[in-house]
């Protein structure tokens, strides 16, 4: 009995890196078409040319980027595309509910899906998202990869730039949000139908409030300060 089950262990293995071989080969390839179509480069330039009011980094209020890393990926400025221990939790979450429910996806992944892949859930897609992600770090700095990033989101009600979402949502300039205005933007991209503030307040409320319990734990904020904005 103790044999059969060994010998069974062993296939599951051997399928499991065999299948696991031949995504990573099909990510492989589809990460390789798209960049000799478009390298990243030319990418960067077409999506400054599309964009009639491109945010630079720079231009960005200091909480928006810590209501960003807080809640999207806090060790962004530390690693070098991806995130080993969010995409192991991410795993063993997916594994629980036999589905792909979470992709532990960095922001440099997200721009990379966001720039050059459809947004569907399939792991060979994933991979090729992270073949892209290192292409981007390899080639932009962090501040490119974030100014990037919240130039090319979507924020719902027809707004694909942080520019675009501060003008409809608030009737600002993005450098004059407040930290109020940062923390309600901050959480739409999650899931831009369901947060919109024009379209679901209350629950535009409740991932505002994750955001600020995630600065609050990433030292970004102080409770008080969290508390005063939830009330």
């Amino acid at each position: 009995m103790k044999k059969f089950i060994k010998f069974f262990l062993k296939i599951i293995i051997i399928l499991i890196v065999v299948v696991g071989g031949i995504m990573t080969y099909q990510g492989y390839n589809m990460y390789k078409e798209a960049i000799t179509k478009t390298s990243i480069s030319k990418k960067i330039e077409e999506i400054k040319q599309e964009k009639e009011h491109y945010t630079k980094y720079e231009e960005l209020p200091q909480d928006y980027i810590n209501a960003i890393v807080a809640v999207e990926d806090r060790r962004f400025f530390e690693h070098n595309g991806i995130d080993m221990i969010s995409i192991l939790r991410a795993i063993g979450k997916d594994i629980k509910e036999m589905k792909l429910v979470e992709g532990g996806s960095t922001i440099t992944q997200q721009l990379a899906k966001n720039t050059y892949f459809t947004q569907k859930k399939e792991i060979t897609r994933k991979i090729a998202e992270i073949f892209m992600a290192f292409e981007y770090e390899k080639n932009c700095t962090k501040e490119e990869i974030f100014e990037l990033y919240v130039n090319t989101m979507y924020f719902g009600d027809g707004y694909y730039s942080v520019y675009d979402a501060s003008q409809g949502y608030f009737n600002k300039e993005v450098k004059d949000m407040d930290l109020y205005e940062c923390t309600l933007l901050a959480g739409i991209p999650n899931a831009p139908s369901v947060y919109s503030p024009t379209k679901n307040p209350e629950l535009a409320k409740e991932r505002q409030e994750q955001v600020l319990n995630k600065m609050v734990k990433y030292k970004y904020l102080k409770q008080e300060k969290a508390d005063e904005l939830i009330k």
